[in-house]
């Protein structure tokens, strides 16, 4: 069985926020910051297994603070859970105003990648060594969403009617919603 450290997952990636990269209201689009964070985090997969990696799944991203054009962004990431073919990646975004010099933190995520074969197998992730309490944080707070991610899916079961009066009630009262059902549905 191979392992390896989360320090052998490092990696750093700037890159400079350009107008083409920015949406109507002149901050940078959710969605090209998104694609630096999955690029990043096939880079750091790929770089930790040694495999070809591929996203299953993105955990919540908060869009915390907005980035500007010409504003240098910055993302880091590391490995912070391994299983057996999957691995959570850990990123952080920050923004950083290059005359300034201030520095703000945009957004964290988690990117669950999966390792795969040539062939397109899934293939085993080496396992992780903990070297410090932070490390052995994450590895544990990436263990729990996994395991609240579990308790959710199994939840799932729906066996509400949703045709009955008491929901349909229940939404008139507590939501701001009109319901207007289609016979044909």
């Amino acid at each position: 069985m191979i392992y390896k450290t989360v320090e052998s997952s490092l990696i750093t990636f700037s890159q400079l926020m350009l107008p083409s990269h920015s949406n109507f209201s002149g901050k940078i689009h959710g969605g090209y910051l998104l694609s630096l964070m999955d690029q990043i985090a096939f880079a750091c997969g790929s770089k930790y297994s040694g495999k070809y990696c591929v996203t299953a799944s993105v955990d919540r991203v908060d869009f915390l603070t907005p980035v500007e054009v010409g504003e240098l962004v910055t993302l880091n990431a590391s490995v912070n859970y391994v299983g057996n073919t999957s691995m959570v990646i850990g990123i952080r975004v920050e923004s950083q105003n290059v005359q300034t010099g201030e520095i703000r933190h945009c957004n964290s995520s988690y990117f669950t990648m999966i390792c795969k074969e040539e062939n397109g197998e899934k293939a085993d992730a080496p396992k992780l060594i903990l070297r410090s309490p932070n490390e052995i944080r994450r590895f544990y707070k990436a263990l729990h969403r996994i395991e609240e991610h579990k308790k959710a899916a199994l939840q799932v079961k729906d066996p509400m009617d949703y045709h009955s009066d008491d929901l349909i009630n229940y939404l008139l009262e507590h939501y701001n919603v009109k319901i207007q059902l289609d016979s044909r549905l």
